[in-house]
């Protein structure tokens, strides 16, 4: 049975290979996912300031998409919002 090359990468390593990938190919899920992941293994580290940190900056880029349908933002948000709703048939109540 052959060995995964990757299996020998130290965990930085995939770190990193994994980051440069995911930027090159603008792969923001994969981004979403690490944000969702990271606070847990924070936790499970023992590094629970950081886990905290991660939580509270989680919360403000949220909020970031909360209200960015306001303002000259929301402006320039519009020809995205309506492509989504028409992608979606969603229509006016």
């Amino acid at each position: 049975m052959s060995v995964d090359p990757l299996e020998q990468l130290s965990s930085e390593e995939l770190h990193d290979l994994a980051v440069k990938r995911a930027r090159r190919h603008l792969d923001v899920p994969f981004f979403w996912r690490l944000l969702k992941y990271l606070p847990a293994a924070e936790a499970g580290a023992g590094e629970l300031d950081e886990a905290e940190a991660d939580l509270e900056s989680l919360t403000s880029h949220v909020d970031d998409v909360t209200t960015s349908g306001r303002g000259e933002v929301g402006e320039l948000l519009r020809p995205f919002y309506l492509e989504y709703l028409r992608e979606h048939g969603v229509r006016p109540s």
